[in-house]
C-alpha cells in the first residue's frame, strides 16, 4: 500500500484552554483541518508555535504543508500601522507560520494556506492587506457562505472550474499582490478569495475562505496530490512534492 502524504498543519498556542477538569496552555486546531486532511488522502500532523529556525528541518519532514486559520496578521509585518478594528498580535505565530512559508517555498514543498494562511502567503512575498471590510463575517463565531469565481487557466480553475459557494469568515483580506502571485478567484463584490503561484514556481495555492468547514474536498485534495507527485488535473507534471 502507498503510504499516505504527510501534511503539517500550523495550529493556534492558546492560554486558559478547557477540557474535562483541566484549564491549560493548549496547542488548538479546530477539529475539520486534520479531518480534511484525512478525508482528501493525507495524514495530518499538527505544527505548534516553536522556534522559526526549526523551520526548515521541520518542512523538510513533510510531504505538504497547510498554514490555518486564525488571527489578523500583525500589521508591521507589512509596514502598516493597526487599524482599530484589527485584533491584537499573535507574534510567535506569526514569526513560526512565516518561517515555515519561507521553508516550504525554498524547498518546493507543496503549500496551502486557508483564511489566515493565503495572507500570510501574501505577506511572505511581500503584499499587503485590507485591514477592515465588511460582509464577510455577518456573525461574531458564525461562518457564512458566498459564491467565488474562479479565473479561467488558473491552477485553482482546474481544481474547481465553476463558481462555487464557500464557507466564510473573514474581515480582512489581500490588497497588493505579493510578487510572482496570481488571483485565482474573487468574490462577487472584488475581493480577492485565491492566490497561487504560476505552474512553473512551488505548488502554493492560498484560498480566503474555509474548506474545513465544508464538504469540498477538491482544494485539500489537490494540495494531497501535489504532495504525492502526483500529476495535476491538466495531466502536466506536480509543481511540488518530495
Amino acid at each position: 500500500m502507498t503510504a499516505r502524504p504527510l501534511i503539517g498543519i500550523s495550529t493556534y498556542l492558546e492560554a486558559g484552554a478547557r477540557w474535562g477538569v483541566w484549564e491549560l496552555e493548549a496547542a488548538l486546531l479546530p477539529a475539520g483541518y486534520p479531518r480534511l486532511v484525512q478525508r482528501a488522502g493525507g495524514l495530518a500532523a499538527m505544527l505548534p508555535p516553536d522556534d522559526p529556525a526549526q523551520a526548515a528541518a521541520t518542512v523538510a519532514r513533510l510531504d505538504g504543508l497547510v498554514i490555518a486559520g486564525g488571527p489578523d496578521v500583525e500589521p508591521a509585518r507589512y509596514g502598516a500601522e493597526p487599524h482599530p478594528r484589527t485584533g491584537p498580535p499573535a507574534r510567535a505565530r506569526d514569526a513560526w507560520e512565516l518561517a515555515l512559508i519561507d521553508a516550504a517555498l525554498a524547498a518546493r514543498v507543496p503549500l496551502l494556506g486557508i483564511c489566515r494562511g493565503m495572507q500570510l502567503l501574501n505577506v511572505t512575498l511581500g503584499g499587503t492587506l485590507v485591514q477592515h471590510i465588511e460582509g464577510h463575517a455577518q456573525v461574531p463565531g458564525a461562518f457564512g457562505h458566498h459564491p467565488v469565481k474562479p479565473v479561467p487557466g488558473t491552477r485553482y480553475a482546474e481544481v474547481a472550474p465553476e463558481e462555487t459557494s464557500v464557507p466564510t469568515y473573514h474581515h480582512q483580506s489581500v490588497d497588493r499582490l505579493g510578487t510572482g502571485l496570481l488571483p485565482s478567484a474573487y468574490a462577487e463584490d472584488g475581493t480577492v478569495e485565491a492566490v497561487e503561484l504560476p505552474t512553473e514556481a512551488p505548488w502554493a495555492l492560498g484560498v480566503q475562505w474555509h474548506p474545513e468547514m465544508g464538504e469540498d474536498l477538491r482544494v485539500m485534495q489537490a494540495l494531497v496530490q501535489a504532495a504525492a507527485g502526483v500529476s495535476s488535473p491538466s495531466g502536466g507534471p506536480p509543481s511540488g512534492g518530495v
